[in-house]
């Protein structure tokens, strides 16, 4: 099991997160085409080594930025959405 560190509430269980989304990663309009909604649903880019993602702390309800290496698995760190957003 995996510690990751929730922003709002500190270290937790792997298994009281959930993941949302890749960090950056553009949400369609209600002009897009079923096409693009798909893709934007259903396709990731999966990158092989360091990724920032979007996970949700399932316990507080909050999202927040983990950085992490998909390959390894190791944590490098986690970060409010709203703070991420701003820099």
């Amino acid at each position: 099991m995996h510690l990751i560190c929730c922003p709002f509430c500190g270290n937790r269980d792997e298994t009281e997160f959930r993941f949302a989304v890749e960090a950056g990663k553009r949400r369609g309009s209600v002009s897009s085409s079923p096409d693009e909604w798909a893709k934007y649903l259903y396709f990731q880019n999966n990158v092989k080594g360091d990724t920032r993602e979007v996970w949700m702390h399932l316990t507080c309800g909050e999202l927040f930025i983990l950085s992490r290496n998909s390959v390894t698995h190791s944590i490098h760190g986690s970060e409010p959405v709203r703070k991420a957003a701003e820099a």
